[in-house]
């Protein structure tokens, strides 16, 4: 997949982070409506001013964002639609390329060869994912079920 699919590759700059860190205070400081939207006003290059309103939603992605940022973290935007190469796929769901072909020849997550290579919806990988952490959480609760029985 080109490269520019796939926004948000690098680290943050010292620069990044603290206009992050501004733009987070911007955020919260905003009047928020009934829904918990936040209203912000915009300076326009010709001087006046835009009023946007941002839905709770999208506001909780733009704060979840520069969170990342400002704490000098790396993220990636992958949209939904996307195809990822073997090791791109692995590299979201932190494990091994080679453990990622165990788990496409074993049918747990859908892919299509595109020659001989294979290529994964970034859709299939966050399906897979949402799946993942959902049993490791039952099996983590179940434990600790058990441990509290124990005591």
């Amino acid at each position: 997949m080109p490269h520019s699919r796939i926004a948000g590759t690098g680290l943050p700059t010292d620069l990044d982070i603290k206009t992050a860190d501004q733009l987070r205070s911007i955020l919260a400081s905003a009047p928020s409506d009934k829904d918990g939207g936040v209203t912000l006003r915009i300076a326009d290059p010709g001087g006046g001013i835009e009023e946007i309103t941002l839905t709770h939603d999208l506001a909780e992605k733009f704060r979840a964002i520069l969170r990342l940022i400002s704490s000098g973290k790396g993220f990636r935007v992958i949209p939904y639609e996307a195809e990822l190469t073997t090791q791109q796929a692995a590299d979201f769901l932190n494990v091994s390329r080679p453990y990622l072909i165990k788990l496409l020849e074993a049918e747990e997550i859908k892919h299509t060869k595109v020659g001989r290579h294979r290529r994964v919806k970034a859709e299939e990988l966050f399906l897979y994912k949402e799946k993942r952490d959902k049993d490791r959480s039952g099996v983590l609760a179940e434990l600790a079920e058990e441990d509290a029985e124990h005591l």
